[in-house]
């Protein structure tokens, strides 16, 4: 008899206890690293890194709500702003519920908020995806996290599985030169869009084992879409842990044929704020699957981790693996090229495999009714091309 699709839930999701990883500490290519997948513990590294810093502190983040969470970081940047700090904070306008009003008593302590696109043009929607804080250009924090109560809380009240970093090495001095081109254009009182699509296109991003890819609206690949596109022609070895997996096909086929030399793991969404990203990735799971791709959906709670390993190559930061955050969003990616960092957050990616559902070939075809394919397909349509069609036309086709 056929299984159902309860009878090929593993027994472990039954139980409640998953609780995310603890902080571990990592150095590699002079980089030293502490990671942070626990809301609570990230939410206090970040209050940590602020209350740090001496001199500057410079902030960009996606989304910054109008809650607890979201009102103690404020408040940090108002006291180190009123100790001397100069603080630099960059929201999109997109994303950013916060009013002006809440960011009043900080702009009254002196800091400075700018909001990425605050106007209705046809440029709205090209969105400042990025996440970071630099103290003192010493020390930063790099990751998928945004600033709201639902990115710190536990898997128990289903708050986002995300990873923080905080860097202290030469990735520093590379985060802020970029924050500084960036907060350049956007405090101007007119930021001309070509300008911004310019800086992307013309960013050094290093070289070596340790570089800062950013993503952006330019003509042509930016350095991380180039990055990762050109790693996914050479790998042999690839693990991802990735809230969004909507890539075009040909970087589909790409992870096809690594995984037809034998190891391709993928842990995606079970769980998200938006089902059309869940559906929209299991219609590319066939041809991956058929090739032996092993995937995985986390579904403790809602997934929005990015991190890629390729071969020795460790991608971590603020992009997700679909269509915007390869070609349209203001992203950012740290890039480290080591083998023991590699190994160990190919293990970190393994963890939450063994707590997600493992999506094997016949689970999928279980799965993939007749109904079940037609709105995976449409949710792709929706999220993978769709709104990067009407993205591009906003951007005057990039």
């Amino acid at each position: 008899m056929d299984a159902t699709p309860a009878d090929l839930e593993p027994a472990k999701m039954e139980e409640p206890g998953y609780r995310d990883p603890p902080p571990f500490e990592f150095s590699a290519q002079g980089q030293a690293l502490t990671f942070y997948p626990a809301g609570a513990d990230r939410l206090a590294a970040l209050l940590d890194l602020i209350a740090s810093a001496k001199a500057s502190l410079n902030l960009c983040f996606y989304i910054f709500a109008e809650d607890a969470s979201s009102r103690r970081v404020r408040d940090a940047l108002v006291e180190a702003a009123l100790c001397g700090v100069e603080v630099k904070l960059v929201i999109d306008g997109f994303g950013a519920a916060a009013s002006d009003a809440f960011f009043q008593p900080l702009c009254d302590a002196g800091g400075e908020v700018w909001r990425f696109s605050s106007r209705w043009t046809q440029r709205y929607l090209i969105r400042n995806h990025q996440k970071m804080v630099i103290a003192d250009n010493t020390r930063a924090m790099v990751g998928g996290f945004n600033v709201e109560d639902s990115y710190f809380d536990p898997p128990q009240a289903n708050g986002w599985n995300d990873l923080g970093v905080v860097i202290e090495g030469s990735l520093v001095a590379m985060l802020d030169r970029w924050f500084d081109r960036m907060q350049g254009w956007v405090s101007q009182p007119r930021p001309r869009w070509r300008t911004i699509r310019r800086i992307v296109r013309e960013w050094d991003a290093g070289e070596g084992p340790v570089q800062l890819l950013v993503g952006g609206p330019t003509r042509g690949l930016s350095s991380w879409a180039r990055c990762v596109s050109n790693d996914l022609i050479r790998g042999e070895r690839l693990d991802m842990m990735m809230a969004y997996f909507s890539p075009p096909r040909r970087l589909v086929r790409r992870i096809a044929r690594i995984a037809a030399k034998g190891h391709t793991k993928l842990v995606l969404a079970g769980k998200s704020d938006n089902g059309a990203t869940i559906g929209a990735a299991r219609a590319l799971y066939r041809p991956m699957l058929r090739k032996g791709a092993m995937v995985w959906e986390f579904v403790p709670c809602k997934l929005h981790t990015k991190l890629i390993v390729l071969d020795d190559r460790v991608y971590i930061g603020s992009a997700n693996f679909d269509m915007r955050s390869l070609y349209i969003n203001l992203e950012l990616m740290v890039l480290i090229e080591d083998a023991s960092l590699a190994e160990r957050m190919r293990a970190f990616i393994a963890q939450h495999a063994d707590a997600s559902l493992a999506i094997t070939p016949e689970v999928h075809e279980v799965r993939a009714t007749w109904w079940n394919r037609l709105r995976w397909r449409l949710s792709w349509f929706l999220v993978g091309v769709l709104d990067y069609t009407v993205s591009r036309r906003l951007n005057l086709g990039l």
